[in-house]
C-alpha cells in the first residue's frame, strides 16, 4: 500500500503511441491514456473510474474509445436488485456439489459459456501476466447470497474424507467437505440397489445437507498483505503459491511483473466511522481448500462500490468455474457491504468489450449500467446495445445537449507537484523554463475532469 498521504500524485503519459491489443491481437491498434499513480486516495480513484479509468497495478489508463480497436466501455452492476441466470445457478450448485460429495466436475469448467471464459485483459503498456497451468481470468465475477464457500473447515468430529475427495496438502489439516454415507442395500431382486425413498425424505435430506454446508461456511478472508508461500511436500498435490514460485524462480523480471499487477497498489487505506468495517482499499480475498489457497481475487473497496481488479486460481480447480463463481461471491460480498454503508452500492466488473465476443459475458450480469464515453453518465446496457450493434464506439447518452459535467473550465486550477512544493499551474508556469507544456497539461485535466485536476498532484519535473 501506498504511504499515508493527502494528496494523489501521479505522472501523465499521455496516449499517442498504439500498441498490441489483447482482444483482437492488432499490434498497433490498441490506444490509451496512462498515468503512473505514486499515491492515490480511495476517492480520486473513485471519481476516475466513473470517467473511464483503471488500475493496472499502480499504472492508471484510460482508453481512447474513439480511436482504439476494441472499444472498452466501464460496467457495474447493482449487486442489491441482481439476480442470477440460469447459467449462474448451474455454476454455484457445481460448487455446492463438490464441497458436499468431494467430486470435481469432469472436463473444462472455464470453456462452458462466454460467461466462463479465460480472457485476459491487458492493461495499457502493462503486460499482462501468464502463469504456466495457472489460469488468471479476468474481473469476470458476481456473486448473490448463495452460500458462501470462501474458508471451509470440518469439525474434528467429522469422518475422514472419502478417497473420492481431493488429497490434502497437509495430512493433518482438516476441510469442510460433507461426505453422504452410502445407502444400504435393498431387499429387491438387485441387494446392490438402495430401496426406493420418498419425494419428501429426499427433500429433508438435501435441505439438512444445505444446512450442514450453511454452518461450516466462514466468511471471505481479505488482508491488505502477502504473505510467502509455504514450501509442500514432493510426494503431494503443489499448492498455488508452489507454483508461483516455481514459476519465477529463475526469472526476476516475471516475478517483478506479478509484484507489479497483482500485489502493488497506489491506494491508501482509509478507514470511516459510517463505512465498511475493514475500511477502503485494496484487498486480496483468498479462497482456502483443505488448508491450501485455491484461489486469491484482487479487489478495491471504493466509497460507493467494490471493483474488481482480477482473479488466479490453481489450474487443478479449473472444471468449478471459479472465475465466474468468485464473481458471483464478490456479489454477495458488495450486497453485505451495502448492509453496513449504504452509498456503496455498486459492482464494478472493469471493462465491457462488445467488439470482443468473449468479454460480452459482462453484459450479462444484470441490471447492469455502461458509461456514457461524452457525457460520464449511466446508461443502462439494454439501451446501449442496439447503437453498439452498428458501431464499435457509440455515445449512449442521447440528450445531446447533455455535456460532460466536469469539464475542464480553468487551467490555473490545476494542482502541480513540483520540486516538492504545492502549488496551482498559474504559479508553476510563471516558474518554468523552457517550452510551455500547457497542452499536455490540459489533456490531463480534461481527462480526470476539474475537481480531480484541483485535488490529484501532477508531478513535473
Amino acid at each position: 500500500m501506498a504511504a499515508n498521504s493527502s494528496y494523489s500524485i501521479v505522472e501523465y503519459f499521455g496516449g499517442d503511441d498504439g500498441y498490441r491489443c489483447g482482444y483482437c491481437k492488432n499490434e498497433k491498434g490498441n490506444f490509451s491514456h496512462g498515468m503512473w499513480s505514486h499515491a492515490m486516495t480511495v476517492q480520486d480513484y473513485q471519481d476516475l473510474i466513473d470517467r473511464g479509468w483503471r488500475r493496472s497495478g499502480k499504472y492508471v489508463y484510460k482508453p481512447i474509445l474513439n480511436k482504439t480497436c476494441c472499444p472498452q466501455y466501464t460496467i457495474r452492476c447493482d449487486p442489491v436488485k441482481f439476480q442470477p441466470s440460469k447459467s449462474h445457478k448451474k455454476i454455484l450448485k457445481k460448487m455446492i456439489k463438490f464441497l458436499s460429495k468431494g467430486e470435481l466436475p469432469k472436463g473444462p469448467g472455464e470453456s462452458g459459456g462466454p460467461m466462463d471464459s479465460v480472457c485476459e485483459e491487458s492493461g495499457a503498456r502493462e503486460p499482462s501476466i501468464k502463469m504456466p497451468k495457472s489460469a488468471i481470468t479476468d474481473i469476470q465475477k458476481e456473486a448473490l447470497e448463495c452460500p458462501a464457500i470462501i474458508v471451509v473447515k470440518r469439525n474434528e468430529a467429522d469422518t475422514t474424507p472419502t478417497g473420492s475427495e481431493l488429497p490434502r496438502k497437509d495430512p493433518g489439516s482438516v476441510l469442510d467437505r460433507r461426505t453422504t454415507p452410502a445407502p444400504k442395500p435393498g431387499i429387491g431382486s438387485d441387494p446392490n440397489r438402495p430401496p426406493c425413498r420418498k419425494a419428501k425424505d429426499l427433500r429433508k435430506e438435501r435441505r439438512h445437507q444445505k444446512e450442514q454446508l450453511k454452518h461450516s461456511i466462514v466468511g471471505v478472508s481479505a488482508t491488505l498483505t502477502t504473505s510467502s508461500p509455504p514450501s509442500t511436500p514432493t510426494n503431494q498435490p503443489k499448492a498455488l503459491e508452489d507454483f508461483l514460485t516455481e514459476t519465477f524462480a529463475d526469472n526476476s523480471s516475471h516475478c517483478l511483473e506479478f509484484r507489479r499487477f497483482l500485489c502493488d497498489s497506489p491506494l491508501e487505506a482509509k478507514y470511516s466511522a459510517d463505512g465498511p468495517e475493514m475500511g477502503y482499499g485494496s484487498f486480496h480475498q483468498q479462497y482456502w481448500l483443505d488448508g491450501q489457497i485455491v484461489a486469491v481475487g484482487v479487489i478495491d473497496i471504493l466509497p460507493t462500490c467494490v471493483s474488481s481488479v482480477y482473479l488466479y486460481y490453481h489450474p487443478d480447480f479449473a472444471s468449478l468455474s471459479l472465475g465466474s463463481y468468485s464473481a458471483l461471491r464478490e456479489i454477495a460480498f458488495t450486497r453485505k457491504l451495502h448492509k453496513q454503508s449504504p452509498k456503496l452500492s455498486h459492482y464494478y466488473l472493469g471493462f465491457y468489450i462488445h467488439s470482443c465476443p468473449k468479454m460480452r459475458y459482462k453484459g450479462q450480469y444484470r441490471p447492469s449500467d455502461l458509461l456514457c464515453p461524452e457525457t460520464y453518465v449511466w446508461v443502462p446496457i439494454e439501451q446501449c446495445l442496439p447503437h453498439l450493434e452498428s458501431s464499435s464506439y457509440a455515445r449512449f447518452n442521447q440528450n445531446l445537449d447533455e455535456g460532460d459535467a466536469q469539464v475542464l473550465k480553468d487551467v490555473g486550477r490545476i494542482l502541480v507537484l513540483h520540486r516538492r512544493t504545492v502549488m496551482p499551474y498559474t504559479v508553476y508556469s510563471r516558474k518554468r523554463k523552457g517550452s510551455s507544456d500547457e497542452t499536455e497539461v490540459q489533456e490531463f485535466a480534461s481527462l480526470v475532469g476539474q475537481n480531480c485536476a484541483e485535488r490529484i498532484l501532477l508531478y513535473r519535473a
